[in-house]
């Protein structure tokens, strides 16, 4: 039955002869029972959607149909995933009829995805069309679906030995078990697709790199290459990411398409500020005004969904709707993030499904995935990052294409307020931030290398080959290989001394005679091969690359007293005499033993934030785009004024509180300091700050590339201040910038400093800076676990996080005096390259060595108010807390009289007094 007849046959609210078709060549391209559940299903959309499909099934199903790789970039809800496995079912269905026997008990397809909850969402997703395609054939499901992750129990594995799924889903660490189960394995060889779903939260970390690997491991194992199929909301570069999932044959990348329909969804977003003065509106207005705005946004829509920037935030959120207004209790509102214990969750994420909701609180942990088809808001509280961060979550609302995607960002940060303005204008125009792929990681290729060589004996050059295939890889130099092969056949003096003992054999195959002597090989050709008889289960139990944690106790040095614990994570950012604030009082770091830090009490101002580890920092791309805004800003106060900026700013998606504070700000800081005291594309400002009161020097640097970046850079600068001025130095950092104090009777010139940097010299620097820091030791113990130098579990033991800390710092010092020692040449380079942003830093200073970016020093007697966040750093994502309110009204006063101006009264609020 033709496309035409079909939609005729349903009773659909259009004429079916004349409705616009663009696609009837794809609908019959199908099985006929494939095409009649299509038709019957979506039928009804046929009208918006000028055809059978949405904009990219129009374009993936036909290049899945023929075998190609593809990238399918599109937003939520346009039905991307389905794309995929339209295609994929209608040729096992089509096999499934025309073979006697039907189809083979073992795997040809499998989905992989970062999340197990979008691996259940997908499941329950594919029942559908399963049961009304098996229908229209007059028969029950024979494509079987399955998940495989590691909740799954000894009774579902045995049984899909026996009755295997043809889909199987799972994740990237339960993937590369599966490679070396011995009798799951033979069940892959029949793997003819790979859905990637959600490819953008992959690609940038070590899952992503380990998935790579797994995929050119299954290539050696199936009996043709699988088709590649991957899919993402938001992500940038679509040539890079397309090339990571196809992967490379003959150091050239695979054939891939691209699949671009990131714009085919209409949006309605806007920035909301509770005032247009931060500062001068009190806390509890603000927190009033704020809570207000949050409630008749959810009284106004069905089903909203709010993220925060932190899990604690989410809980506060939800706790605060629920004390201030009688509309919510337990049944119709709920908080979900990753702290939560799996039911709970589940609880929430059906009930979304469901729409039995009114809002739920979230910090990231819905970002990615589940249908919600009845969420028609979201909010997001503070800043989310990154364009891709928002366009993800903001895509949660009309999950339905042809829905208008509905998002509110409601800033309460100064801050914020520019960052999150650029960011919508940004979203409007298309823009996305990239995903950064890691490269050469040794931990990845150490977990794989011993997973091929536990699978069989195999030639040195196969597992070359299968390595390099891999996109992260695909430049992997010889002596990275003698680097990772000697640090895997345990080839350092004492290594074994150290309990770290060989994981493969490396040699040459005998000749007949030998000892060693493989018939399918050539005498002489170079194999590798396991060592040790626990080699599979030390594996398959100790892989993955998603790093344990544990909370440290913290102890003051004087009484030995407990106080508390802080997050390890937390500890990335603390150096030696770095001050934070634990149960409200303020301690000042020493040192860490293992899992125990021990502080001083202390009145001195915090230099880290409680939220630092938690929160995710600004992108970078990102922030190169505040700065040309802020370019322009100041460039238009300078020939028309305020009133004109005002007018330029309504072409933003803001409200007007949030026009008038932006304009506010820029102008008192013009008039404070002058159009060189703000960073743009071309200048990166420096203020130095005389605090007497402190007897401190603080030099501000508004260096708004991010946090990652600042961390890097502020390490640097530090490095360099500490050795010029011989004196301990204090770092805070931020993603606007970073500020480094030091005793008033010392001084040095920051922007000198940063002018000299020479960028080939910034990988050494940076390496000479992390010596002996917390950071430094954490990394080492991380990789050493992945590298499975540290086991995590053997012989029925497992090791904890702090114990594997313990283990590490007993390692560390005799890694380091190693020659090119793969853990320690890795853990340098997930820092320097991975967590500090080293590239864009070279950048950057590679502009300023060639006059492209000027570096001016500001000398002021209050900090401006650009730099206001940074010489308080203790910004919150809900409200402002007490304290810095007072500090940033006594800084703002300070301005105001300087610049003589009158103080503007915020809109509807009495004067503060």
């Amino acid at each position: 039955m033709g496309a035409r007849e079909l939609l005729a046959r349903g009773e659909f609210d259009f004429d079916a002869a004349s409705v616009a078709l663009d696609d009837a060549d794809v609908l019959e391209s199908l099985e006929p029972a494939v095409r009649e559940w299509w038709v019957d299903q979506f039928g009804e959309h046929v009208p918006d959607n000028g055809g059978f499909f949405t904009p990219p099934q129009k374009e993936a199903i036909p290049l899945i149909h023929e075998g190609e790789n593809a990238l399918i970039a599109s937003p939520t809800g346009s039905g991307k995933t389905l794309s995929s496995f339209t295609a994929i079912l209608n040729e096992l269905f089509r096999r499934e009829r025309e073979r006697p026997d039907g189809l083979d008990n073992s795997v040809y397809c499998l989905y992989v995805s970062p999340l197990k909850s979008l691996a259940n969402d997908i499941h329950r997703n594919l029942a559908e069309p399963l049961a009304g395609i098996a229908a229209r054939m007059d028969g029950e499901p024979s494509v079987r679906h399955a998940i495989r992750h590691g909740d799954t129990d000894d009774a579902e594995r045995r049984k899909m030995l026996e009755e295997t799924p043809h889909i199987l889903n799972t994740t990237p660490e339960t993937l590369a078990i599966l490679l070396n189960s011995p009798k799951f394995k033979e069940k892959l060889e029949t793997v003819e697709y790979v859905v990637v779903d959600e490819i953008h939260s992959l690609a940038d970390g070590k899952r992503g790199t380990h998935l790579a690997v797994s995929l050119e491991r299954l290539e050696n194992m199936v009996e043709t290459s699988p088709t590649r199929i991957g899919c993402s909301a938001t992500v940038e570069p679509l040539e890079e990411i397309a090339d990571f999932l196809a992967g490379c044959e003959g150091g050239e990348v695979r054939d891939r398409e691209i699949v671009d329909t990131r714009f085919v969804r209409e949006f309605d977003v806007e920035l909301q500020c509770p005032t247009d003065d931060l500062i001068g509106t009190s806390r509890e207005v603000v927190n009033e005004r704020f809570y207000d705005q949050l409630h008749d946004l959810v009284s106004e829509h069905t089903n909203t969904l709010v993220f925060t920037n932190t899990r604690s935030g989410a809980e506060r959120v939800l706790h605060n709707l629920r004390e201030r207004y009688e509309d919510y209790d337990e049944d119709n509102s709920g908080c979900h993030h990753g702290s939560l214990s799996k039911e709970a969750r589940q609880s929430i994420e059906e009930d979304l499904k469901a729409g039995s909701l009114d809002v739920v609180t979230t910090s990231t942990s819905l970002e990615l995935g589940i249908d919600m088809p009845h969420v028609d808001l979201v909010v997001q509280v503070g800043s989310p990052k990154s364009v891709a961060s928002l366009l993800q979550r903001v895509g949660r609302a009309g999950h339905q294409l042809g829905e208008t995607v509905t998002g509110r960002v409601i800033a309460l940060d100064r801050d914020e307020l520019v960052e999150c303005a650029v960011m919508l204008k940004k979203a409007e125009e298309g823009f996305v931030d990239r995903v950064f792929v890691p490269e050469e990681a040794y931990d990845v290729a150490v977990q794989h290398v011993y997973g091929m060589a536990i699978n069989d004996v195999r030639p040195e050059r196969e597992v070359r080959e299968t390595l390099r295939r891999a996109y992260p890889y695909r430049n992997f130099s010889d002596e990275q290989f003698e680097t990772l092969f000697r640090y895997l056949t345990s080839d350092y003096e004492g290594l074994e001394d150290k309990n770290v003992y060989a994981k493969i054999w490396r040699d040459e195959n005998d000749p007949p005679e030998g000892e060693y002597h493989y018939p399918d090989y050539e005498v002489g050709e170079p194999l590798i091969g396991k060592r040790g008889r626990l080699a599979r289960v030390i594996y398959m139990t100790n892989i993955g690359t998603i790093p344990d944690s544990f909370t440290c106790d913290v102890f003051t040095r004087a009484d030995n007293e407990w106080v508390g614990d802080l997050d390890e994570s937390y500890l990335d950012t603390l150096e030696k005499g770095d001050v934070f604030v634990l149960g409200g009082q303020n301690f000042e770091f020493r040192y860490r033993r293992g899992s125990k830090v021990y502080a001083d009490r202390t009145s001195a101002r915090p230099t880290v934030p409680s939220w630092f580890s938690e929160r995710l920092p600004l992108s970078y791309d990102l922030g190169r785009s505040i700065l040309e805004f802020q370019g322009e800003l100041v460039e238009r106060f300078r020939k028309r004024g305020k009133r004109a900026v005002r007018v330029w700013l309504r072409e933003f998606p803001l409200d007007e509180n949030s026009v008038r504070a932006i304009a506010r700000m820029f102008d008192e800081q013009l008039r404070y300091a002058g159009p060189e005291s703000v960073s743009t594309d071309r200048r990166l400002a420096v203020e130095v700050e005389l605090d007497r009161d402190e007897y401190e020097r603080h030099y501000y640097v508004h260096s708004n590339y991010g946090r990652q970046f600042n961390d890097g850079l502020s390490r640097l600068v530090a490095y360099r201040c500490a050795n010029a001025a011989n004196t301990n130095v204090s770092v805070a950092v931020a993603d606007h910038g970073f500020t480094v104090s030091m005793p008033l009777n010392r001084k040095v010139d920051v922007a000198e400093i940063i002018r000299d940097i020479d960028p080939e010299d910034v990988r050494s620097d940076l390496r000479a800076a992390l010596d002996g820091t917390e950071l430094l030791q954490r990394y080492f113990r991380i990789n050493a676990t992945r590298s499975l130098m540290i086991l995590k579990r053997y012989k029925g033991y497992e090791k904890s996080a702090s114990e594997q800390q313990v283990s590490s710092e007993m390692l560390l010092g005799f890694a380091q005096d190693l020659e090119e020692f793969a853990v320690v040449e890795e853990t340098y380079r997930e820092i320097i390259e991975d967590k500090l942003a080293v590239s864009a830093i070279e950048d950057v200073l590679a502009d300023v060595q060639a006059g492209e970016v000027s570096v001016v020093a500001n000398r002021v007697d209050v900090p401006t108010p650009k730099a206001f966040g940074l010489a308080t750093l203790m910004a919150s994502d809900v409200v402002l807390a007490e304290d810095e309110s007072a500090v940033l009204r006594e800084f703002h006063d300070r301005v105001l009289e300087e610049i003589g101006g009158e103080y503007e009264r915020p809109t509807g609020t009495s004067a503060v007094q």
